[in-house]
């Protein structure tokens, strides 16, 4: 029971947490031409976690009580939308020249990034403290919460992102050669790069809905691949999603042992570990 229960769903989410924030920084790194750029650094983590802080501290209002009929898909829907609006404002912005500009792009993310949490902060602010306290261990990760239902709509969201990701290998890989370069071998890169944003949040938001902020993974696995194998997509996504996987269990094991019997917040660990890598 314990086991079946408890474990093996824990696992699971950890398996597909790691392999969708880890396919989504190596389609991010491919997108931008740098190799440092992760869903955090753009604003998608902090805009989901916006958006299901709002749930937790106004779910009660008659505005979400409206969309009560998704039950338990409500909180991925709210962090869907939170991360797409903020990945969009970042788009917007780093665009508005006709072609995207990547430094102006990492700016529009730190701002954008510091409205988000700025927001989600005042939500904690004004919450009960139970509310409070959910949203704190959101913004520092934490796959205790893990079950099958979590599992199986994060699985989904996986497949689905994972599928899409393997769709744009090819031509991510021209777009490695500079923006006109790629149209010239007839790729819209205009459309790819809206597409590649949409599976970007997807991949980022669900996940992030289900376990909160977990930072750094998405950077670190990408970047180790890069180094044994080169920035070939085909194999860069295939691999981001095993390795991702196994990093994140292999956290989750010295998240529980660390402080046992207690448990430490997956996000502290990521980010003890991620930033010296960075």
């Amino acid at each position: 029971g314990l086991f079946f229960q408890i474990r093996l769903p824990r696992t699971f989410l950890c398996v597909l947490v790691g392999a969708s924030l880890s396919v989504s920084g190596a389609m991010m790194q491919s997108l931008f031409r740098n190799p440092i750029v992760e869903p955090g650094l753009i604003g998608t983590s902090a805009g989901s976690a916006f958006g299901a802080a709002m749930l937790i501290v106004l779910g009660q209002n008659s505005f979400f009580q409206s969309f009560s009929f998704l039950g338990d898909m409500l909180m991925p829907v709210c962090a869907f939308i939170g991360g797409l609006i903020a990945t969009l404002l970042v788009y917007y912005f780093s665009s508005s020249l006709n072609r995207v500009n990547i430094s102006i792009m990492i700016l529009a993310g730190i701002a954008i990034n510091a409205i988000a949490a700025g927001g989600t902060g005042f939500l904690a602010y004004i919450a009960r403290d139970p509310q409070a306290r959910s949203i704190t261990f959101w913004n520092l990760g934490s796959i205790s919460g893990a079950n099958w239902q979590s599992v199986s709509i994060v699985g989904v969201s996986t497949i689905v992102g994972f599928i899409l990701a393997l769709q744009f290998s090819k031509p991510l890989n021209a777009l490695q050669l500079g923006d006109a370069e790629a149209g010239y071998l007839g790729i819209n890169t205009e459309r790819l790069k809206i597409f590649v944003i949409l599976v970007n949040t997807l991949l980022v938001s669900v996940a992030t809905s289900m376990v909160g902020i977990i930072a750094f993974i998405g950077l670190i696995v990408p970047h180790l691949l890069r180094l044994l194998k080169g920035s070939d997509n085909r194999y860069l996504i295939i691999g981001s999603a095993l390795l991702g996987a196994i990093v994140m269990i292999v956290t989750d094991m010295i998240c529980r042992v660390v402080i046992a019997p207690a448990e430490m917040p997956i996000g502290i660990v990521t980010a003890f570990i991620g930033a010296p890598v960075f």
